[in-house]
């Protein structure tokens, strides 16, 4: 199952970052499909990016709620106080961190990153 981090902003200024749980209820559509699943969100739209090998952004916010949604390569992300949690495919960054100190972004190995960013609403 893939892995969702939530980075947000702490009291103190820096960002911190978080493992936490798909809220996952099960659920059956009009279709027939069933299973687990999220209740559904508002977004406003979706990015595909892609990163190359050894891809840095310093420190920075987030420019907005958003998921970031890798989808091949792996990143690494590093908050304020030295935590780094590392993503790969399937995992899902839930960014929140809007002020403060912000967090770093690195594509790590030697494949590029290709992940999809959604804007939440």
């Amino acid at each position: 199952m893939p892995k969702m981090f939530r980075v947000y902003s702490g009291t103190d200024g820096k960002s911190r970052v978080a493992e936490v749980p798909f809220d996952m209820k099960p659920f059956k559509d009009v279709e027939g499909a069933y299973g687990e699943g999220t209740a559904m969100q508002n977004a406003s739209g979706i990015a595909f990016r892609v990163s190359p090998p050894g891809y840095v952004l310093s420190w920075h916010c987030a420019p907005r709620r958003q998921y970031s949604i890798s989808l091949s390569g792996r990143a690494e992300i590093e908050v304020g106080d030295g935590t780094k949690a590392q993503v790969g495919p399937g995992d899902v960054i839930l960014a929140e961190d809007l002020t403060g100190q912000g967090h770093v972004t690195r594509v790590v190995g030697d494949q590029p990153r290709f992940y999809a960013i959604i804007p939440l609403t």
